[in-house]
Protein backbone atom coordinates (compact mmCIF):
# COMPACT_ATOMS: atom_id res chain seq x y z
CA UNK A 1 0.00 0.00 0.00
CA UNK A 2 1.51 3.39 -0.97
CA UNK A 3 2.11 6.04 1.65
CA UNK A 4 -0.54 8.78 1.92
CA UNK A 5 1.33 11.84 3.15
CA UNK A 6 -0.95 14.80 2.38
CA UNK A 7 -1.23 16.92 5.53
CA UNK A 8 0.93 14.52 7.57
CA UNK A 9 3.79 15.70 9.75
CA UNK A 10 6.99 14.09 8.43
CA UNK A 11 10.36 14.45 10.14
CA UNK A 12 13.45 13.74 8.04
CA UNK A 13 16.53 12.97 10.14
CA UNK A 14 19.92 13.61 8.58
CA UNK A 15 20.58 16.10 5.84
CA UNK A 16 22.97 14.29 3.54
CA UNK A 17 22.10 13.57 -0.10
CA UNK A 18 19.53 10.91 0.80
CA UNK A 19 17.88 13.05 3.47
CA UNK A 20 17.59 16.07 1.19
CA UNK A 21 16.00 13.95 -1.56
CA UNK A 22 13.57 12.36 0.92
CA UNK A 23 12.59 15.79 2.23
CA UNK A 24 11.85 17.08 -1.26
CA UNK A 25 9.82 13.96 -2.00
CA UNK A 26 7.76 14.33 1.19
CA UNK A 27 7.03 17.98 0.35
CA UNK A 28 5.90 17.00 -3.13
CA UNK A 29 3.54 14.44 -1.61
CA UNK A 30 1.86 17.19 0.43
CA UNK A 31 3.44 16.52 3.84
CA UNK A 32 4.36 19.14 6.42
CA UNK A 33 8.09 18.50 6.56
CA UNK A 34 10.73 19.24 9.18
CA UNK A 35 14.37 18.36 8.59
CA UNK A 36 16.67 17.88 11.58
CA UNK A 37 20.43 17.41 11.67
CA UNK A 38 23.02 17.63 14.44
CA UNK A 39 25.19 19.86 12.21
CA UNK A 40 24.57 23.53 11.72
CA UNK A 41 23.65 25.44 8.56
CA UNK A 42 27.26 26.43 7.81
CA UNK A 43 28.31 22.78 7.59
CA UNK A 44 25.28 21.83 5.50
CA UNK A 45 25.27 24.57 2.88
CA UNK A 46 25.56 22.17 -0.07
CA UNK A 47 22.73 19.91 1.15
CA UNK A 48 20.52 22.90 1.98
CA UNK A 49 20.72 24.47 -1.47
CA UNK A 50 18.04 22.27 -3.13
CA UNK A 51 15.69 22.82 -0.18
CA UNK A 52 15.49 26.59 -0.47
CA UNK A 53 12.00 27.95 -0.99
CA UNK A 54 10.14 24.63 -1.03
CA UNK A 55 8.26 25.20 2.22
CA UNK A 56 9.79 23.07 4.93
CA UNK A 57 11.11 23.69 8.45
CA UNK A 58 14.76 23.32 9.40
CA UNK A 59 15.80 22.22 12.89
CA UNK A 60 19.59 22.24 12.73
CA UNK A 61 22.40 22.02 15.24
CA UNK A 62 20.80 19.23 17.30
CA UNK A 63 17.64 17.19 17.76
CA UNK A 64 14.48 18.18 19.66
CA UNK A 65 12.82 15.05 20.97
CA UNK A 66 9.40 16.67 20.64
CA UNK A 67 9.85 16.81 16.85
CA UNK A 68 10.28 13.04 16.89
CA UNK A 69 7.47 12.05 19.25
CA UNK A 70 4.84 14.31 17.62
CA UNK A 71 5.59 13.31 14.02
CA UNK A 72 3.30 11.09 11.95
CA UNK A 73 6.33 9.57 10.26
CA UNK A 74 10.11 9.73 10.71
CA UNK A 75 12.35 9.16 7.67
CA UNK A 76 15.93 8.25 8.50
CA UNK A 77 19.05 8.94 6.44
CA UNK A 78 21.38 5.92 6.38
CA UNK A 79 24.23 7.66 8.21
CA UNK A 80 22.12 8.25 11.33
CA UNK A 81 22.37 5.47 13.95
CA UNK A 82 18.91 4.08 14.71
CA UNK A 83 19.74 4.01 18.42
CA UNK A 84 19.95 7.76 19.08
CA UNK A 85 17.71 8.66 22.06
CA UNK A 86 15.23 10.76 20.08
CA UNK A 87 14.55 7.85 17.69
CA UNK A 88 14.11 5.48 20.61
CA UNK A 89 11.56 7.92 22.05
CA UNK A 90 9.74 8.13 18.70
CA UNK A 91 9.37 4.36 18.47
CA UNK A 92 8.23 4.22 22.09
CA UNK A 93 5.55 6.78 21.18
CA UNK A 94 4.38 4.57 18.31
CA UNK A 95 5.75 6.78 15.53
CA UNK A 96 6.76 4.72 12.48
CA UNK A 97 10.43 5.10 11.47
CA UNK A 98 11.40 4.26 7.88
CA UNK A 99 14.76 4.37 6.17
CA UNK A 100 15.05 6.52 3.04
CA UNK A 101 15.10 3.45 0.77
CA UNK A 102 11.91 2.04 2.28
CA UNK A 103 10.25 5.47 2.12
CA UNK A 104 11.07 5.95 -1.58
CA UNK A 105 10.19 2.36 -2.49
CA UNK A 106 6.68 2.75 -1.08
CA UNK A 107 6.15 5.76 -3.33
CA UNK A 108 7.28 3.95 -6.48
CA UNK A 109 4.73 2.11 -8.58
CA UNK A 110 5.91 -1.49 -8.54
CA UNK A 111 9.16 -1.00 -10.49
CA UNK A 112 11.06 -4.33 -10.48
CA UNK A 113 14.06 -4.01 -8.17
CA UNK A 114 17.49 -5.58 -8.20
CA UNK A 115 19.39 -4.87 -4.97
CA UNK A 116 23.07 -5.56 -4.36
CA UNK A 117 24.96 -5.57 -1.07
CA UNK A 118 28.19 -6.91 0.42
CA UNK A 119 31.29 -5.58 2.12
CA UNK A 120 33.42 -5.16 -1.01
CA UNK A 121 32.67 -4.78 -4.69
CA UNK A 122 29.07 -3.66 -4.46
CA UNK A 123 29.57 -0.34 -6.28
CA UNK A 124 31.32 -1.98 -9.24
CA UNK A 125 28.75 -4.78 -9.36
CA UNK A 126 25.84 -2.34 -9.19
CA UNK A 127 27.29 -0.16 -11.96
CA UNK A 128 28.03 -3.21 -14.11
CA UNK A 129 24.59 -4.73 -13.55
CA UNK A 130 23.04 -1.39 -14.46
CA UNK A 131 25.09 -1.35 -17.66
CA UNK A 132 23.84 -4.83 -18.62
CA UNK A 133 20.22 -3.78 -18.01
CA UNK A 134 20.63 -0.52 -19.92
CA UNK A 135 21.64 -2.49 -23.01
CA UNK A 136 18.07 -3.79 -23.07
CA UNK A 137 15.70 -1.52 -21.12
CA UNK A 138 15.27 1.79 -19.33
CA UNK A 139 16.95 1.37 -15.94
CA UNK A 140 17.61 3.51 -12.88
CA UNK A 141 20.98 2.86 -11.21
CA UNK A 142 21.64 4.28 -7.76
CA UNK A 143 20.95 3.81 -4.07
CA UNK A 144 24.17 3.91 -2.08
CA UNK A 145 25.91 4.37 -5.43
CA UNK A 146 25.42 8.05 -6.14
CA UNK A 147 21.72 8.76 -6.66
CA UNK A 148 19.24 8.12 -3.82
CA UNK A 149 16.14 6.07 -4.62
CA UNK A 150 14.05 9.08 -3.59
CA UNK A 151 15.37 10.88 -6.68
CA UNK A 152 13.77 8.23 -8.87
CA UNK A 153 10.44 8.73 -7.10
CA UNK A 154 10.82 12.49 -7.45
CA UNK A 155 11.59 12.34 -11.17
CA UNK A 156 8.54 10.21 -12.04
CA UNK A 157 10.80 8.81 -14.78
CA UNK A 158 9.40 5.93 -16.80
CA UNK A 159 11.86 3.11 -16.20
CA UNK A 160 11.48 -0.63 -16.58
CA UNK A 161 13.76 -1.62 -13.69
CA UNK A 162 15.90 -0.25 -10.88
CA UNK A 163 19.33 -1.55 -9.85
CA UNK A 164 20.35 -0.28 -6.42
CA UNK A 165 23.36 -0.67 -4.18
CA UNK A 166 22.36 -0.98 -0.52
CA UNK A 167 24.63 -0.61 2.50
CA UNK A 168 24.03 -2.29 5.84
CA UNK A 169 22.94 1.11 7.18
CA UNK A 170 20.26 1.39 4.48
CA UNK A 171 19.12 -2.17 5.07
CA UNK A 172 18.56 -1.42 8.76
CA UNK A 173 15.74 0.91 7.72
CA UNK A 174 13.70 -1.41 5.50
CA UNK A 175 10.43 -3.09 6.52
CA UNK A 176 8.60 -4.25 3.39
CA UNK A 177 11.18 -3.51 0.68
CA UNK A 178 11.24 -6.52 -1.63
CA UNK A 179 13.78 -6.89 -4.44
CA UNK A 180 12.85 -9.28 -7.22
CA UNK A 181 16.55 -10.23 -7.23
CA UNK A 182 18.95 -9.61 -4.35
CA UNK A 183 22.68 -10.29 -4.39
CA UNK A 184 25.20 -10.48 -1.54
CA UNK A 185 28.80 -10.51 -2.71
CA UNK A 186 30.77 -11.19 0.47
CA UNK A 187 30.86 -10.45 4.20
CA UNK A 188 34.04 -9.41 5.98
CA UNK A 189 34.46 -7.32 9.15
CA UNK A 190 33.36 -3.72 8.60
CA UNK A 191 31.56 -0.93 10.48
CA UNK A 192 32.23 -2.65 13.78
CA UNK A 193 32.10 0.76 15.43
CA UNK A 194 28.34 0.62 14.72
CA UNK A 195 27.67 -3.10 15.24
CA UNK A 196 28.35 -5.23 18.30
CA UNK A 197 30.12 -7.80 16.13
CA UNK A 198 30.04 -9.72 12.88
CA UNK A 199 26.76 -11.43 13.74
CA UNK A 200 24.96 -8.10 14.02
CA UNK A 201 26.60 -6.81 10.84
CA UNK A 202 25.65 -9.98 8.95
CA UNK A 203 22.09 -9.78 10.27
CA UNK A 204 21.77 -6.25 8.87
CA UNK A 205 22.93 -7.46 5.45
CA UNK A 206 20.58 -10.47 5.55
CA UNK A 207 17.58 -8.12 5.81
CA UNK A 208 17.91 -7.77 2.03
CA UNK A 209 16.23 -11.17 1.62
CA UNK A 210 13.69 -11.07 4.45
CA UNK A 211 10.70 -10.00 2.35
CA UNK A 212 11.38 -12.10 -0.73
CA UNK A 213 8.73 -14.58 -1.85
CA UNK A 214 8.67 -17.67 -4.06
CA UNK A 215 9.63 -16.58 -7.56
CA UNK A 216 12.24 -14.12 -6.28
CA UNK A 217 15.95 -14.95 -6.19
CA UNK A 218 18.85 -14.51 -3.76
CA UNK A 219 22.33 -14.58 -5.28
CA UNK A 220 25.38 -15.32 -3.12
CA UNK A 221 29.09 -16.00 -3.33
CA UNK A 222 29.54 -19.74 -2.82
CA UNK A 223 32.96 -19.34 -1.17
CA UNK A 224 31.61 -17.06 1.58
CA UNK A 225 29.73 -19.00 4.30
CA UNK A 226 28.23 -15.86 5.84
CA UNK A 227 26.94 -14.64 2.50
CA UNK A 228 25.45 -18.04 1.76
CA UNK A 229 23.76 -18.14 5.17
CA UNK A 230 22.22 -14.72 4.54
CA UNK A 231 20.90 -15.77 1.11
CA UNK A 232 19.34 -18.92 2.50
CA UNK A 233 16.97 -16.79 4.55
CA UNK A 234 15.04 -16.06 1.33
CA UNK A 235 11.73 -17.70 0.48
CA UNK A 236 12.82 -17.56 -3.15
CA UNK A 237 15.48 -19.43 -5.10
CA UNK A 238 19.13 -19.42 -4.00
CA UNK A 239 21.53 -18.84 -6.90
CA UNK A 240 25.30 -19.02 -6.47
CA UNK A 241 28.40 -17.74 -8.23
CA UNK A 242 31.99 -18.86 -7.97
CA UNK A 243 34.90 -20.63 -9.62
CA UNK A 244 34.96 -24.19 -10.88
CA UNK A 245 32.70 -26.59 -12.78
CA UNK A 246 29.14 -25.78 -13.82
CA UNK A 247 26.37 -26.23 -11.23
CA UNK A 248 22.56 -25.85 -11.30
CA UNK A 249 21.24 -22.27 -10.90
CA UNK A 250 24.68 -20.70 -10.89
CA UNK A 251 27.32 -18.59 -12.60
CA UNK A 252 30.69 -20.37 -12.70
CA UNK A 253 34.05 -19.11 -13.95
CA UNK A 254 36.15 -21.98 -15.34
CA UNK A 255 39.18 -19.80 -16.01
CA UNK A 256 38.21 -19.02 -19.59
CA UNK A 257 34.52 -18.14 -19.65
CA UNK A 258 31.64 -17.62 -17.25
CA UNK A 259 29.06 -20.36 -17.62
CA UNK A 260 25.55 -19.35 -16.59
CA UNK A 261 22.96 -22.01 -15.84
CA UNK A 262 19.55 -20.51 -15.18
CA UNK A 263 16.07 -21.88 -14.49
CA UNK A 264 15.86 -23.57 -17.91
CA UNK A 265 19.02 -25.59 -17.26
CA UNK A 266 20.48 -24.56 -20.63
CA UNK A 267 24.13 -23.48 -20.23
CA UNK A 268 25.26 -20.11 -21.58
CA UNK A 269 28.81 -18.76 -22.01
CA UNK A 270 30.01 -15.20 -21.40
CA UNK A 271 33.48 -13.77 -21.87
CA UNK A 272 35.04 -11.18 -19.54
CA UNK A 273 37.20 -9.10 -21.88
CA UNK A 274 37.03 -5.55 -20.48
CA UNK A 275 40.22 -4.45 -18.73
CA UNK A 276 37.96 -2.66 -16.26
CA UNK A 277 37.06 -6.15 -15.00
CA UNK A 278 40.55 -7.55 -14.59
CA UNK A 279 41.35 -9.52 -11.45
CA UNK A 280 39.66 -12.39 -9.65
CA UNK A 281 37.51 -10.06 -7.54
CA UNK A 282 36.09 -8.40 -10.64
CA UNK A 283 35.34 -11.75 -12.22
CA UNK A 284 33.25 -12.47 -9.13
CA UNK A 285 31.53 -9.11 -9.56
CA UNK A 286 30.84 -9.97 -13.20
CA UNK A 287 29.36 -13.36 -12.32
CA UNK A 288 26.97 -11.73 -9.86
CA UNK A 289 25.98 -9.13 -12.46
CA UNK A 290 25.36 -11.79 -15.11
CA UNK A 291 23.14 -13.71 -12.70
CA UNK A 292 21.15 -10.57 -11.83
CA UNK A 293 20.62 -9.69 -15.48
CA UNK A 294 19.69 -13.13 -16.77
CA UNK A 295 17.31 -13.82 -13.88
CA UNK A 296 15.50 -10.62 -14.83
CA UNK A 297 15.32 -11.57 -18.50
CA UNK A 298 18.05 -9.39 -20.00
CA UNK A 299 18.89 -11.23 -23.25
CA UNK A 300 22.25 -12.95 -23.52
CA UNK A 301 23.58 -10.77 -26.38
CA UNK A 302 22.77 -7.63 -24.38
CA UNK A 303 24.64 -9.09 -21.40
CA UNK A 304 27.75 -9.71 -23.50
CA UNK A 305 27.60 -6.21 -25.02
CA UNK A 306 27.35 -4.69 -21.55
CA UNK A 307 30.30 -6.74 -20.27
CA UNK A 308 32.44 -5.70 -23.23
CA UNK A 309 31.51 -2.03 -22.97
CA UNK A 310 31.77 -1.56 -19.21
CA UNK A 311 34.19 1.33 -18.54
CA UNK A 312 34.65 0.66 -14.83
CA UNK A 313 34.27 3.13 -11.99
CA UNK A 314 36.62 6.03 -11.32
CA UNK A 315 39.50 5.36 -8.92
CA UNK A 316 38.98 1.57 -8.92
CA UNK A 317 41.66 -0.04 -11.12
CA UNK A 318 40.83 2.70 -13.63
CA UNK A 319 42.99 2.73 -16.74
CA UNK A 320 43.71 6.43 -17.16
CA UNK A 321 46.36 6.24 -19.87
CA UNK A 322 48.06 3.76 -22.15
CA UNK A 323 51.00 4.92 -24.20
CA UNK A 324 54.17 3.33 -25.44
CA UNK A 325 53.04 -0.02 -24.10
CA UNK A 326 52.75 1.35 -20.54
CA UNK A 327 49.46 1.33 -18.60
CA UNK A 328 48.78 3.97 -15.93
CA UNK A 329 46.18 2.64 -13.50
CA UNK A 330 44.38 4.69 -10.84
CA UNK A 331 43.32 2.60 -7.85
CA UNK A 332 43.13 5.53 -5.41
CA UNK A 333 40.02 4.00 -3.81
CA UNK A 334 42.39 1.44 -2.24
CA UNK A 335 42.61 3.24 1.10
CA UNK A 336 43.51 0.14 3.14
CA UNK A 337 45.85 -2.83 2.82
CA UNK A 338 43.14 -5.36 1.89
CA UNK A 339 42.05 -3.19 -1.05
CA UNK A 340 45.62 -2.91 -2.31
CA UNK A 341 46.01 -6.70 -2.07
CA UNK A 342 43.02 -6.96 -4.40
CA UNK A 343 44.41 -4.29 -6.74
CA UNK A 344 47.91 -5.75 -6.93
CA UNK A 345 46.67 -9.32 -7.40
CA UNK A 346 44.71 -8.17 -10.47
CA UNK A 347 48.02 -8.22 -12.36
CA UNK A 348 49.51 -11.63 -13.12
CA UNK A 349 52.68 -12.77 -11.41
CA UNK A 350 55.66 -14.20 -13.26
CA UNK A 351 57.42 -11.14 -14.63
CA UNK A 352 57.88 -7.99 -12.51
CA UNK A 353 56.09 -5.25 -14.43
CA UNK A 354 54.29 -3.18 -11.77
CA UNK A 355 55.69 0.14 -10.62
CA UNK A 356 53.68 0.46 -7.43
CA UNK A 357 52.93 3.77 -5.70
CA UNK A 358 52.13 3.25 -2.02
CA UNK A 359 51.59 5.61 0.89
CA UNK A 360 49.60 8.36 2.50
CA UNK A 361 48.13 8.51 5.97
CA UNK A 362 48.32 5.01 7.44
CA UNK A 363 45.44 3.43 9.32
CA UNK A 364 47.53 1.48 11.84
CA UNK A 365 47.19 -1.85 10.04
CA UNK A 366 50.32 -3.82 9.13
CA UNK A 367 51.48 -3.77 5.52
CA UNK A 368 52.81 -7.34 5.74
CA UNK A 369 49.79 -8.90 3.92
CA UNK A 370 51.08 -7.22 0.74
CA UNK A 371 54.47 -8.92 0.88
CA UNK A 372 53.46 -12.22 -0.81
CA UNK A 373 52.25 -10.25 -3.83
CA UNK A 374 55.59 -8.53 -4.49
CA UNK A 375 57.71 -11.37 -5.93
CA UNK A 376 57.14 -11.69 -9.66
CA UNK A 377 54.92 -8.60 -9.78
CA UNK A 378 56.50 -5.45 -8.34
CA UNK A 379 59.37 -4.02 -10.37
CA UNK A 380 59.83 -0.93 -8.19
CA UNK A 381 58.08 0.48 -5.11
CA UNK A 382 57.65 4.26 -4.98
CA UNK A 383 56.51 5.66 -1.62
CA UNK A 384 54.67 8.86 -0.80
CA UNK A 385 53.08 10.52 2.23
CA UNK A 386 53.26 10.29 6.00
CA UNK A 387 53.54 6.53 6.31
CA UNK A 388 56.32 6.10 3.73
CA UNK A 389 59.01 5.20 6.33
CA UNK A 390 56.87 2.38 7.77
CA UNK A 391 56.11 1.07 4.30
CA UNK A 392 59.76 1.13 3.27
CA UNK A 393 60.81 -0.85 6.36
CA UNK A 394 58.21 -3.51 5.59
CA UNK A 395 59.40 -4.29 2.05
CA UNK A 396 63.19 -4.13 2.26
CA UNK A 397 64.65 -6.75 -0.07
CA UNK A 398 61.40 -7.50 -1.90
CA UNK A 399 61.81 -4.84 -4.61
CA UNK A 400 63.84 -1.69 -5.28
CA UNK A 401 62.36 1.10 -3.13
CA UNK A 402 62.48 4.84 -3.80
CA UNK A 403 61.12 7.48 -1.42
CA UNK A 404 59.35 10.12 -3.51
CA UNK A 405 57.55 12.20 -0.87
CA UNK A 406 54.64 13.32 -3.01
CA UNK A 407 52.58 12.01 -5.90
CA UNK A 408 54.00 14.40 -8.51
CA UNK A 409 57.52 13.19 -7.77
CA UNK A 410 56.40 9.55 -7.85
CA UNK A 411 54.72 9.95 -11.24
CA UNK A 412 57.77 11.75 -12.63
CA UNK A 413 60.08 9.00 -11.37
CA UNK A 414 57.79 6.26 -12.71
CA UNK A 415 57.86 7.84 -16.15
CA UNK A 416 61.67 7.56 -16.17
CA UNK A 417 61.90 3.89 -15.16
CA UNK A 418 59.03 2.22 -17.02
CA UNK A 419 59.43 0.13 -20.14
CA UNK A 420 56.90 -1.24 -22.63
CA UNK A 421 54.73 -3.85 -20.94
CA UNK A 422 54.93 -2.18 -17.52
CA UNK A 423 52.05 -0.91 -15.37
CA UNK A 424 52.22 2.16 -13.13
CA UNK A 425 49.74 1.40 -10.35
CA UNK A 426 48.57 3.95 -7.78
CA UNK A 427 47.10 1.70 -5.08
CA UNK A 428 48.11 3.51 -1.89
CA UNK A 429 46.84 1.26 0.96
CA UNK A 430 46.44 4.50 2.93
CA UNK A 431 44.03 7.35 3.45
CA UNK A 432 44.65 10.48 1.42
CA UNK A 433 44.18 13.22 4.00
CA UNK A 434 47.85 13.98 4.59
CA UNK A 435 48.17 15.51 1.10
CA UNK A 436 44.71 15.47 -0.51
CA UNK A 437 41.08 16.33 0.27
CA UNK A 438 39.89 12.81 -0.51
CA UNK A 439 40.78 9.66 -2.40
CA UNK A 440 38.91 11.18 -5.36
CA UNK A 441 41.16 14.23 -5.25
CA UNK A 442 44.22 11.97 -5.11
CA UNK A 443 42.99 9.89 -8.05
CA UNK A 444 42.15 12.93 -10.14
CA UNK A 445 45.60 14.35 -9.44
CA UNK A 446 47.17 11.07 -10.57
CA UNK A 447 45.05 11.12 -13.72
CA UNK A 448 46.18 14.67 -14.51
CA UNK A 449 49.84 13.95 -13.80
CA UNK A 450 49.84 10.73 -15.81
CA UNK A 451 48.17 12.44 -18.75
CA UNK A 452 50.89 15.09 -18.75
CA UNK A 453 53.80 12.60 -18.92
CA UNK A 454 55.80 13.16 -22.08
CA UNK A 455 56.31 10.02 -24.19
CA UNK A 456 59.86 8.71 -24.17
Amino acid sequence: MPLLLAGKKVLVVGLARSGAAAARLAVREGARVTVTDRHGAAELSEALAPLEGIGLTLALGGHDEADFTTADLVVLSPGVPPTIPALVAARRAGVPVLGEVEFAWRLLDGIPMVAITGTNGKSTTTALTGRLFQEDRGTFVGGNLGTPLSELALSRAKVDAAVVELSSFQLEGIERFRPRVGAILNLTPDHLDRYAGMEDYAAAKARLFGNQQPGDAAIANERDPRAMAAARSTRGDVVTFGFGPRAPMSARDDGEVVRWTGPTGEPERYRIRSRALRGRHNRENAMAAIACARLMGVPGPAVQRGLDGFPGLPHRLELVREQGGVEWVNDSKATNVDSTVVGLSAFPAGNPTVVLILGGRGKGAPYAPLAPFFPGRVKTLLTIGEDAPAIEREFVGLAPIESCGDLATAVSRAARIVAPGDVVLLSPACASYDQFRSYEDRGETFRRLASAVEPT
